[in-house]
């Protein structure tokens, strides 16, 4: 009984002790979607478009997100404690699948859009409910009633369990569940140090700088510290959109909230984004490491900086090249074969059922055989370009 005891607690303490794997649910990290200028000083977030978000919209209610490859319940389930929430999404049954659960914070963060506010969202894609507020499946690191939710002004923060209405409260918080279209890859380390005072994020390929300066400065003297900072051999760093940044974020950690194993010099601070509020211009998002919350401050407030380079590819000109090509399925309808063009392109491909359902999944390809596959509408997702397509197989 005591070796079973011992063995126990090696279990529980092994995280602590090693580097654990990590599950990797998003394929990419999507942009904020902001597209307006703020400041003629280079280097705010709409002068990178990365990863621009596109959803399609399914039948039976479903939204695939085609950059991360999640898929959404499209109107959300309401307003409930995070206790139904919880159960609420393990028995739900849409668009005939089962295996639908309440998304990570990362997960709830990726689908807003920063561009608009209150709410945050393409309500082209996800309709306007009563929501201020939606649950994730992710808890207080040290305090089990406070629930990780993002919000209908674009954050998100760590709320009471009981802020709810049906908890007692006065808010709105509601519940959208998410579902793996496939299954989700296991990532051995988080981060990888390369040598040479960068970290590469090994879930999103974003790389950062491993001890960010000390100093605190104002949102326009970080745009510019970026634009003309160079470190590693690189010249392309720039202040992180608040997406970026807050990927760094670490629920499980506290004062602070980004692993520290890997980022020594990081502090218990607040982390200017490149990312405005759109209904608030003088203000900008940024990250605060206490929790890991994201919120907003005045421009002319002296924060902390950390900056990053890279797309999710280190491939930031192919990336552009990509999203501005018009593809085309040759022959559509389709009997068995048919190609992408133009062909001179490879492509990673995800086939999808008119319910939603994953049929296919290829890497690098411009040539796809449907022979033994059922006749009729399939969808062709493209991640990384800004387009679906509606395939006939007769």
């Amino acid at each position: 009984m005591k070796k079973l005891f011992l063995y126990v607690v090696m279990i529980l303490l092994a995280p602590v002790i090693t580097a654990q794997p990590v599950l990797k649910t998003m394929k990419r990290l999507p942009d904020t979607g902001e597209n307006t200028s703020y400041t003629s000083t280079f280097g705010e977030d709409n002068d990178y478009t990365i990863n621009a978000p596109f959803f399609s919209i399914l039948p039976s209610g479903v939204v695939v997100d085609t950059v991360t490859g999640l898929m959404w319940q499209q109107v959300d389930g309401g307003e409930m404690t995070i206790d139904k929430a919880l159960v609420y999404c393990d028995t739900l049954s849409l668009a005939g699948f089962t295996n639908w659960r309440l998304p990570s914070a990362h997960e709830a963060f990726s689908i807003l859009n920063h561009q608009y506010a209150n709410p945050s969202l393409l309500t082209s894609v996800f309709p306007v409910s009563a929501a201020e507020y939606w649950w994730s499946a992710d808890r207080q690191y040290n305090d089990t009633n406070k629930i990780w939710a993002t919000n209908a002004g674009g954050g998100i923060g760590n709320h009471l369990r009981t802020e709810t209405i049906s908890a007692g409260g006065t808010k709105k918080f509601h519940v959208r569940a998410v579902r793996d279209i496939a299954t989700p890859s296991i990532i051995a380390s988080p981060f990888t140090d390369n040598g040479n005072q960068t970290i590469t994020d090994n879930l999103t390929q974003l790389m950062w700088q491993k001890n960010p300066r000390q100093d605190s400065m104002t949102w326009e003297d970080a745009l510019q510290y970026a634009d003309t900072f160079q470190s590693a051999g690189y010249a392309d760093w720039r202040l992180p959109n608040i997406k970026e940044l807050e990927s760094l974020n670490d629920e499980k950690r506290g004062n602070p909230s980004i692993n520290k194993t890997y980022f020594p010099t990081i502090i218990t601070g607040k982390y200017f984004s490149s990312t405005t509020l759109p209904n608030q211009t003088t203000k900008a998002w940024y990250l605060d490491t206490q929790f890991g919350i994201t919120t907003y401050q005045f421009k002319t407030v002296k924060l902390n900086v950390i900056l990053v380079r890279g797309d999710g590819s280190i491939a930031t000109v192919v990336n552009d090249i990509k999203n501005k090509v018009e593809i085309q399925l040759v022959p559509n309808p389709v009997y068995s074969v048919f190609e992408l063009l133009p062909s001179s392109n490879l492509y990673d491909v995800q086939i999808l059922s008119a319910s939603g359902s994953l049929v296919l999944e290829l890497k690098q390809i411009h040539t796809i055989d449907l022979s033994h596959y059922a006749s009729g509408l399939y969808y062709v997702l493209l991640p990384g370009y800004k387009q679906t397509i509606k395939l006939i197989k007769e």
